[in-house]
């Protein structure tokens, strides 16, 4: 039985870091990873960086099969990167095998050679999250039906999409795929998109997504799913009764859940939460002391910037003064690339509203700024909401080329609790999407 300070299960983004930063404190560390395709994380993989590199190739005009090209090259070099940037340090390891507990701190490691027994003075639990399929007549066994990963995988374009869920995964292949010229219908529960962000900037967002080809079946359940000599038979409920839809391929894109269910957590105390993630406390220990869950997998927000930050809590925990937790988190926002994309941070006005919390409410269009006319998009909106007593800053929506950028400056200016004068009075670069705070906070 071998034994080490470190074992990390799973290489995502939390685990990969952790694993640096161990090793450069001289620290022995084991990482293991039962799929040598996913070094790096799912991130990497299949996710951020891989649809947010078709979705500029499919916006900037280029054909689906130079895409896919285009997107294998970039992942098999960071997950090359990836994968040396921790093996290759003196007191890293990296193991690729299937893990599982057998006890609290004892794990069975399961490889072509093998199966070994490992223990460890503390276990870090980095698997991540996987998606979730749900339980609907034909949809296990059809021949047709996706994950956003295994979608990724496809050589050739599909044709005629259809994707079950309307939240950020969906709705981003939605734009993806009509923007290579697909056909794309979207099959959604709730009876509009984008619930959690400013309604403004929603049914903008619908609408725009519309013009670009999208079709929307909102308010509706999928109820079977049938195999077809050319591709799949969709049964729909919807408010206007039973539609039968016919797709060349179907993609769930239903919400993901953490991925705990080859560890075999059962034979250990290592509590769940009511959604089935790894309880953690504000420091990501379990119930089980020296054992530690990071990420997707703990319940985090599902960002690999939050993985990120996870981290950081566990480096200034082990290595630092012990002062960030998850309970004092920085503002952060999210982001979901349409086109243009869709950022926001904050509460919303409902929100304020429903809290009985003052505000002040500031919009403006994107049309008004001079880059969006440059870069020829001058779609989307920007909305934000102070205080109008002290101007803080309470939150920001912004439908725009760059939101993801812009919205970084104004979450910034939150964390820091800057008055809204700071960003409407700083003299920023020409042309640039940023230019748009001195109009929009101007309105004070």
């Amino acid at each position: 039985m071998r034994h080490f300070t470190n074992i990390i299960i799973g290489f995502g983004k939390a685990g990969k870091t952790l694993a640096g930063t161990l090793a450069q404190h001289g620290q022995d560390v084991l990482v293991i990873e039962k799929d040598a395709m996913m070094y790096g994380g799912t991130c990497i993989n299949v996710a951020c960086l891989p649809t947010k590199n078709m979705i500029i190739s499919a916006h900037s005009g280029h054909g689906y099969e130079a895409a896919f090209e285009t997107k294998n090259k970039l992942t098999t070099m960071l997950r090359n990167k990836n994968y040396h940037n921790v093996a290759d340090q003196a007191t890293a390891t990296v193991l690729n095998a299937d893990a599982e507990f057998l006890d609290d701190h004892t794990l069975q490691v399961t490889d072509d050679s093998g199966t070994e027994t490992l223990t460890a003075d503390r276990i870090f639990i980095n698997t991540g999250s996987t998606p979730i399929l749900p339980a609907i007549d034909g949809l296990a066994d059809s021949q047709h039906v996706f994950t956003s990963k295994t979608l990724l995988d496809q050589s050739k374009q599909t044709q005629q999409l259809a994707i079950l869920g309307s939240g950020p995964i969906g709705l981003e292949f939605a734009s993806m795929y009509a923007q290579f010229g697909s056909q794309v219908t979207v099959i959604g529960q709730t009876t509009a998109i984008l619930e959690r962000f400013e309604p403004e900037i929603a049914t903008a967002a619908k609408n725009d997504l519309e013009t670009d080809g999208v079709n929307f079946v909102l308010a509706s359940q999928l109820t079977k799913v049938t195999d077809t000599a050319t591709g799949l038979s969709l049964t729909v409920e919807t408010p206007a009764g039973t539609q039968t839809l016919a797709a060349d391929a179907l993609l769930v894109a239903t919400g993901r859940r953490a991925n705990t269910d080859d560890l075999h957590l059962e034979r250990t105390s290592i509590n769940t939460d009511d959604r089935g993630a790894i309880a953690v406390n504000d420091v990501l220990e379990t119930s089980v002391p020296n054992v530690y869950a990071l990420g997707d997998v703990a319940g985090s927000p599902q960002f690999t910037y939050i993985s990120l930050d996870d981290w950081r809590i566990m480096a200034n925990q082990l290595f630092g003064d012990q002062t960030r937790t998850r309970a004092n988190r920085p503002v952060y926002a999210n982001t979901i690339f349409l086109n243009p994309a869709v950022s926001s941070v904050g509460q919303t006005e409902a929100q304020l509203k429903a809290a009985e919390q003052p505000y002040q409410v500031l919009k403006m269009a994107t049309a008004g700024v001079p880059k969006a006319q440059v870069i020829g998009n001058p779609r989307g909106n920007y909305k934000a909401l102070i205080d109008p007593e002290t101007h803080q800053i309470l939150g920001a929506a912004i439908y725009a080329e760059e939101a993801f950028e812009t919205i970084n400056v104004i979450t910034v200016a939150m964390q820091n609790h800057l008055p809204a004068e700071v960003l409407r009075d700083q003299i920023y670069t020409h042309p640039t999407m940023t230019e748009a705070l001195n109009d929009l906070f101007a309105q004070i």
